[in-house]
């Protein structure tokens, strides 16, 4: 009898702990049912159909997959900022992950002003949105474009293949607005390393360990699942920014004369196709990794 008495608690713990996290949960769940679920199934609807908005009704004629190929084949545009999507997001999250893990890792030391540090780094979350990152991308402060026009750099970007050339001409011009994308994941980076026992740094550091062996052996694992949530998270947040130029791209059409609600529901669903690809590419790269380090 005492011997089932601690698996007991330990399932009545991760219970308990498993009720948390839906009920979390649970709060997104019905507000996606609620107000999310029904316009994503009349955009869907709207994506095979060339829809005509009447003063007095929504007439809907019926294209077949029309709208989909025409964004695929026969719109080089829309085609084009999809690959400009594609790369500069594979060429943003490692800056950001590397970027807030480092000044996570800083963070996380004891120092004075830590909590100030913490808001400052927090702070670009809060205001880039909406008119705010507006405004300051119409004024050019979220780029540097001044660094891609410098002799020297114009002649590393020159001697670059084609297939670099614009990822790195892109990280160059737009790192300050990567960066802006790092405070939650500075944030769920700093929750990782305060949860690690410092007794394993000390037991390491008698075994004779230095810095570096402990950052590879001890830290860089410990924080492998919140590495997957941050790549993760990066994803879905530059896809949904709101200077994004796929999304400025299918919101202009929705008004044009040559486009309109049908086609730009169908490119709506495309990007969100290609969106899906990348987290499951995201997913298979750093799941498993993500699956040891829990271990």
């Amino acid at each position: 009898m005492t011997s089932r008495t601690p698996v007991r608690r330990e399932v009545s713990l991760r219970t308990r702990e498993a009720l948390h996290g839906y009920g979390f949960v649970l709060i997104w769940v019905i507000g996606f049912l609620l107000f999310t679920l029904l316009p994503l199934a009349e955009t869907l609807r709207y994506s095979f159909n060339q829809v005509t908005v009447a003063a007095t009704s929504i007439d809907l004629r019926f294209v077949d997959w029309a709208n989909y190929t025409r964004g695929l084949f026969t719109d080089p545009n829309f085609v084009e900022l999809l690959i400009a999507y594609t790369v500069e997001t594979l060429v943003s999250i490692p800056i950001v992950l590397i970027f807030a893990m480092i000044i996570a890792m800083f963070l996380n030391l004891k120092f004075r002003l830590k909590g100030l540090f913490r808001v400052i780094f927090f702070l670009p979350i809060v205001i880039t949105s909406g008119p705010v990152i507006r405004e300051l991308t119409a004024q050019g402060a979220a780029t540097a474009p001044g660094i891609a026009n410098l002799p020297a750099v114009q002649t590393f970007l020159e001697d670059l293949p084609r297939a670099l050339r614009t990822p790195v001409e892109y990280l160059l011009t737009s790192f300050v607005l990567i960066l802006w994308f790092s405070g939650v994941q500075i944030l769920i980076y700093l929750s990782s390393l305060q949860k690690v026992d410092r007794s394993i740094y000390e037991a390491a550091s008698i075994d004779g360990a230095s810095g570096w062996e402990m950052f590879w052996k001890i830290t860089l694992p410990s924080l492998s699942t919140a590495t997957l949530v941050n790549a993760i998270y990066t994803i879905v947040t530059l896809s949904h920014f709101s200077e994004n130029k796929v999304i400025r791209y299918i919101y202009d059409q929705m008004y044009d004369v040559q486009g309109g609600i049908g086609y730009a529901s169908a490119m709506a669903f495309i990007y969100f196709v290609v969106m899906v690809i990348l987290l499951v590419i995201m997913y298979l790269v750093l799941g498993q990794w993500a699956r040891r380090g829990s271990r």
